[in-house]
């Protein structure tokens, strides 16, 4: 395991974002060639990433990684300004850039004693990353075979893009409202400082952050108009979701009792067909308890 990382790190990543995408621009604009100049400076952190420092190691990867964020959000704005045929690509690209370099961003803001090399969700599983290459690999595959598909759809790309937009900013309003309740993995143990929030946008779903992320998700191939991989990623993350949220709820019915089935009765998952850990289930889990489990509302 990584060793947490100090919340002044979340600045470093932070600059070093801004400083990537403010570079590749400027670079654009002038006679160097944008390319170059940033082929050198991932060089240069990759070489600070490895040398035998530790405490400059880890400040080092932190600022490669955010870097290289940042210059894939600068690819995917020169795209947008300059394609005429795939400017959503350029969308895609910013999305998935932000998305990652947020992820660790906010946690180091909110939940800074959980903040890992990890919290860039980079290497969030096998699955995440097979995932990925697969609507990348049927993008080019589609776009070389069918190129109609990809540059006579702008509306079609359009609803995506709203669907990324709208599931960014439930995610992130999610993180910011639970702050240190927030973490990425669950949790098995309750601490000492963890709240059940019911506020906010956790008024309106109980795992707003999972459904701000399925939209997210779904959303990044309506964009690119991936019709295969929309459906395998509305399925997967179903199926993801409904297994994280079964398991995930029985915990908090574990540390919050009687709290958390009342908000269960009262509050909608969020979640399509997903009801996570069933109301009915909670008296076979815990037979010595006295939870009144009532009839469920949310879904």
């Amino acid at each position: 395991m990584m060793d947490c990382i100090p919340v002044s790190e979340g600045k470093v990543a932070l600059v070093s974002y801004i400083a990537s995408i403010s570079s590749l621009l400027a670079l654009d604009a002038s006679s160097y060639n944008p390319w170059v100049a940033a082929l050198f400076l991932l060089l240069l952190l990759l070489l600070l990433g490895i040398l035998p420092l530790p405490q400059l190691r880890q400040v080092a990867m932190v600022t490669l990684i955010s870097c290289g964020l940042g210059l894939l959000f600068g690819v995917g704005l020169l795209l947008l300004a300059r394609s005429e045929t795939l400017p959503f690509l350029g969308i895609y690209i910013m999305a998935l850039s932000f998305f990652h370099f947020s992820e660790y961003f906010l946690t180091a803001t909110y939940n800074p004693t959980s903040l890992t090399l990890h919290s860039f969700l980079l290497d969030h599983s096998p699955e995440y990353a097979v995932a990925a290459l697969a609507s990348w690999l049927e993008f080019g595959v589609e776009l070389w075979l069918f190129p109609g598909l990809k540059t006579s759809h702008p509306y079609f790309s359009l609803l995506g893009a709203l669907m990324v937009a709208g599931g960014e900013l439930l995610r992130k309003l999610a993180m910011t409202q639970a702050k240190s309740n927030f973490t990425h993995t669950v949790m098995y143990e309750k601490r000492v400082s963890h709240t059940l929030v019911t506020s906010g946008v956790y008024g309106w779903f109980r795992h707003p952050s999972y459904v701000g992320w399925f939209w997210w998700s779904v959303g990044t191939q309506v964009l690119l108009c991936n019709p295969v991989c929309l459906v395998a990623y509305a399925l997967a993350s179903w199926k993801f979701f409904s297994e994280r949220t079964y398991n995930e709820e029985q915990y908090l019915i574990h540390f919050f009792g009687q709290e958390y089935v009342y908000y269960k009765r009262r509050v909608w998952s969020g979640l399509p067909f997903i009801r996570g850990f069933p109301l009915e289930e909670i008296k076979a889990m815990f037979p010595a308890s006295d939870l009144d489990v009532g009839s469920e509302g949310g879904k």
